[in-house]
């Protein structure tokens, strides 16, 4: 997409002040085609301003009726409507686009202060698990019989998109709020260089991203599916309200609700939406326009800061959370009493 340029800028005010010389010269209303066009009665400014975006001739009768009035150029000139230009590029008829600023707004207002709020909330929940709870320890001791859970295509997809979300994540909200913290430390020359890195890593792993994502869904689609004994983790909230051990099968219904709503539903918006700032494939249908790319930043921005939130959790538990999680996407084995006390039903059909 491309925007305006000093040349573009230069010809309308050129083209604004030769139209202002005309309106306002006594010969201009002696021109034999002006004095052939039907008159407009309309002498107040309001009905210059609708003459005005109505047709040429009731412009010319606005011009004599107040001669040097330009409040119907800069009426026309602020509007999102886009006019004639001798050029490929159409959005270049529209000088002022003031839809601009309502997504300014909302990015720089509500984006980045609910999403930081979410943000704290999300990482002081998780410390605080960590202080009064520590990590969560198995009720007997490791076995030291080992389990196949997962497969080395499938731990390869897992840690692609790991990484690939984690680079993401990084550069997004340095994208997002760096101007706040990095900004006075590095001066605007070095952020500038360093933002722009940050930009380029997060255009070109965004692909990546999204293909480990289709890539998992297959593997994984058919072990997230629902199933009755994922009503009895719901009610108990995995064992945190009951204090009680929940049965479940390969993967419990909050791997599950992770699974569906945040790698797939949150996964594949970021993606979309990102293709679309990154213009990679043209949608048929989809005309990049300024206002095209500011929603779909505002959409990319939401959903990665709610899906950033909820991957702290999902981060905590399988890592230092829970003891034997990381195993199984380490070397793709479990201990025989990891798998029996948080998969009991899957450890059933496979001891």
């Amino acid at each position: 997409m491309k925007s305006f340029t000093t040349s573009d800028i230069r010809l309308w005010v050129l083209a604004a002040g030769i139209s202002l010389s005309l309106m306002s010269g006594a010969s201009f209303a002696q021109q034999p085609n002006a004095a052939a066009l039907p008159k407009v009665e309309s002498a107040n400014i309001m009905d210059i301003g609708r003459a005005a975006d109505a047709s040429p001739q009731a412009q010319i009768e606005a011009a004599k009726n107040q001669p040097g009035n330009n409040a119907p150029i800069w009426r026309t000139v602020n509007s999102d409507t886009p006019n004639f230009v001798n050029g490929p590029v159409t959005e270049r008829g529209v000088l002022i686009q003031k839809s601009g600023q309502q997504w300014r707004l909302i990015r720089n207002g509500v984006i980045t202060v609910f999403g930081a709020w979410l943000l704290a909330f999300a990482f002081f929940g998780v410390l605080a698990m960590y202080v009064l709870r520590g990590p969560i320890k198995l009720h007997e001791p490791l076995s030291g019989t080992k389990i196949k859970r997962f497969t080395d295509l499938e731990r390869y997809t897992h840690w692609t998109m790991a990484f690939s979300f984690v680079a993401l994540a990084f550069t997004g909200l340095l994208i997002l709020y760096g101007k706040f913290f990095a900004l006075p430390v590095m001066g605007g020359t070095l952020f500038g260089i360093f933002l722009f890195i940050c930009k380029n890593i997060h255009n070109f792993v965004g692909p990546l991203f999204t293909l480990s994502i289709i890539v998992f869904f297959f593997l994984f689609v058919r072990k997230n599916m629902l199933e009755p004994d994922d009503m009895a983790w719901i009610k108990s909230f995995g064992g945190l309200l009951s204090g009680k051990h929940v049965p479940s099968g390969f993967f419990n219904f909050g791997e599950k609700f992770w699974f569906w709503f945040g790698m797939v539903f949150l996964g594949l918006i970021i993606s979309a939406s990102g293709w679309v700032l990154d213009m990679i494939v043209p949608v048929p249908g989809i005309e990049y326009w300024r206002g095209t790319m500011q929603l779909a930043d505002i959409i990319h921005a939401s959903a990665a800061l709610l899906m950033t939130a909820m991957a702290m959790g999902h981060i905590y538990i399988g890592t230092i959370g829970m003891q034997g999680s990381i195993d199984g996407m380490k070397t793709g084995y479990v201990d025989a009493a990891w798998a029996k006390e948080h998969h009991e039903i899957w450890y059933n059909k496979v001891k």
